[in-house]
């Protein structure tokens, strides 16, 4: 259904939406959506909130994430995702795009941009990927400034903070991380590149009562774990950041691929969303009958507007 009227909008902001599902007691599934798409796509699937992920925006652009991407354009994509689903969506907000001043606005720009969460991350730009190699930490202090920052401009974004210490400075390190971020403000921590089912469950235990995402990536550092087995360990929400674009990709080089072979895609038809199917999940009809709606309720007869010839002089 169209999100183009007010009655359509949900009532309450996307932050206390997101709060309400964390407060429901099981973890938070939340799926990546690299576009408007992909975004109606989990919903219609059952999801509750969704996930930007700045390793999605990036690649999708044709870039790598190296911190290239700007306030602006990830706006862009809270927009359509937020817009297209009417879900809360926790947004990826790298490292902040700079210091402190910057992080406050981004909080703002992603606040007006319809986002409910976002997560900052403790290294120096450039920045990489959690589970690659040779990541340069910020001073936790620096950090914390950050997250401080975001704290006191933010007026209704839920906000976490992650970690990428383990890796290089171990698990101790990382805790003691979590623990000054969430002094500085915090909500929810974020233990990236965690690289075993003991590690996650240590860190849960050494942080109870505080909500934690785990970010459930293919290729990585991290085994695969499942949602339940996440939430067994204390562990409140969950991602998987890259899932929808891998798999939107893999498909797109078949698809070229037998182009260049024959010439034509009858060999595709089969994996294709058809076109009845993409008018239904976009609600194309919806959108028509909202506009006729509209032009039958405003627009007079047409004996109300007499053509020029027939006006009296």
């Amino acid at each position: 259904m169209p999100y183009l009227l007010a009655s359509d909008h949900p009532s309450e902001p996307a932050e206390k939406r997101f709060r309400a599902l964390l407060g429901e007691g099981s973890i938070v599934r939340i799926p990546g959506t690299h576009n408007g798409m992909a975004a109606l796509q989990a919903k219609a699937a059952g999801f509750d909130a969704l996930y930007l992920s700045g390793a999605a925006m990036t690649a999708s652009m044709g870039l790598p994430d190296l911190g290239i991407i700007t306030v602006d354009e990830v706006a862009f994509f809270i927009r359509q995702v937020a817009r297209a689903s009417g879900l809360p969506v926790v947004v990826d907000g790298d490292t902040g795009y700079g210091e402190a001043l910057n992080v406050m606005h981004m909080v703002r720009t992603f606040e007006d941009a319809g986002a409910a969460a976002v997560h900052i991350e403790d290294q120096l730009l450039p920045k990489k990927c959690g589970h690659l190699n040779d990541k340069k930490l910020a001073d936790a202090r620096d950090m914390a400034a950050k997250v401080a920052a975001a704290a006191k401009t933010r007026r209704h974004l839920y906000l976490i903070a992650r970690t990428d210490a383990v890796a290089s400075e171990g698990l101790d390190a990382a805790v003691d991380r979590a623990r000054l971020y969430l002094e500085a403000g915090a909500d929810a921590i974020f233990p990236e590149a965690l690289t075993t089912p003991e590690m996650f469950r240590e860190f849960a235990n050494r942080l109870p009562n505080v909500p934690l995402l785990a970010n459930m990536t293919e290729f990585g550092r991290t085994p695969f774990i499942t949602a339940a087995e996440f939430e067994a360990m204390g562990y409140a929400m969950v991602i998987w950041p890259v899932s929808s674009l891998r798999v939107a990709n893999k498909a797109q080089q078949r698809l070229y691929a037998a182009i260049r072979r024959d010439g034509g895609t009858k060999a595709m038809i089969d994996e294709m969303q058809t076109r009845a199917e993409l008018y239904d999940l976009i609600g194309l009809k919806e959108y028509e009958t909202l506009d006729a709606s509209i032009v039958q309720t405003v627009a007079s007869p047409a004996t109300a507007f007499p053509r020029p010839d027939q006006r009296e002089n």
